[in-house]
């Protein structure tokens, strides 16, 4: 089995790790194209051991191509979205677009990877935003085990979540500080560098951030309506992953020893938890790295099943790029079957 993909939104930081991962998995593709903006058109992007010259997405025609991983915005995904699913193709969109579309499935392949087949009604797959996914990940085993009643969870975003724009600022931002310059924020409302802010997207009318809605609206339809989440989202002075500490209450009592058991077997995390020090996960340690990693499991003492747990991750392959490649690979191999 071997299909045509295509990559919207290439020249971003997630649509080069798409194409990373797709080479470096090897996944079955005959063709491979590239596809932006007209400002991008012949930019040279790597594939492998190949460099690949960038397509204008407005040009395109994706009859004959069977997958298209988007990642280039939502207001992309809301204008080419359903008019690349009507062409044939199946899209795996990294957008908030489509997350509460009731006819587009919202993917986290460890943890209901079998919805997938709902794809058919519109040709179109949703990646979930990044810090939910990698919360999905350790919350499904958890919640098999003994069922997760209420989860309290509070973020620490990278910035790359806001794109390279972002990662810039951070870096201008810092030199600045160092060398006595003038402090310019562009991306984000404050100071970024030496600094954390509670503000991730914009905020609602009940005084949560967008992001912090995703999160609680995101775990209701990939993993139980029934759990209640709050989240605090915060963005902080690190260039690459998401690291989230989270409080977890369940229905009946929990063995701290059989906790620690399965998230260490459960598909998609490492367990690195040593009660000394260094012997956690940070951010710095887990960049590049395809698994979710979750250390400090520990009893929450101050209610009745109560565990808490530090959970890191990269925002841009699990939070992202990876997790549409593993959407991709589920749909060739159980899905689409084509010849």
């Amino acid at each position: 089995m071997s299909y045509k993909v295509a990559v919207v939104g290439a020249t971003g930081n997630v649509g080069r790790e798409m194409l990373n991962i797709l080479a470096e998995r090897q996944f079955p593709a005959t063709e491979v194209v590239p596809l932006a903006s007209r400002r991008s058109l012949g930019q040279e992007v790597t594939f492998g051991d190949r460099t690949l010259k960038v397509k204008c997405l407005d040009d395109y025609d994706f009859t004959g191509t069977d997958i298209a991983l988007m990642s280039a915005g939502g207001s992309i995904s809301k204008k080419w979205g359903e008019k690349i699913g009507k062409a044939g193709c199946v899209v795996i969109d990294n957008s908030s677009h489509f997350r509460m579309d009731p006819d587009v499935p919202l993917i986290v392949p460890e943890v209901n990877g079998a919805a997938i087949a709902g794809y058919t009604k519109k040709n179109i797959i949703a990646n979930p935003n990044c810090s939910t996914a990698q919360m999905m990940v350790a919350l499904k085993p958890l919640h098999d085990y003994a069922k997760i009643t209420r989860v309290v969870v509070s973020t620490y975003q990278s910035v790359s979540g806001s794109g390279r724009a972002a990662m810039d600022e951070l870096w201008t931002q810092t030199r600045a500080i160092f060398v006595n310059d003038p402090v310019k924020t562009d991306v984000y409302p404050k100071q970024i560098a030496f600094n954390v802010i509670p503000h991730i997207d914009v905020f609602m009318d009940s005084g949560d951030t967008k992001e912090e809605w995703k999160m609680v609206a995101e775990t209701a339809k990939i993993l139980d309506p029934d759990i209640r989440v709050t989240a605090t989202c915060v963005r902080v002075p690190v260039f690459l992953c998401h690291a989230e500490s989270i409080n977890i209450e369940f229905e009946k009592p929990v063995d701290e020893g059989v906790i620690y058991e399965i998230l260490r077997s459960a598909p998609g995390l490492m367990v690195v938890d040593k009660r000394e020090d260094g012997g956690y996960v940070t951010p710095v340690d887990c960049a590049g790295d395809f698994a979710t990693y979750v250390s400090r499991i520990r009893r929450d003492t101050t209610v009745k099943n109560g565990i808490n747990l530090w959970c890191v991750s990269d925002n841009l392959l699990k939070g992202a790029a990876l997790n549409a490649i593993q959407i991709a690979e589920k749909l060739g191999n159980e899905y689409l079957k084509k010849a």
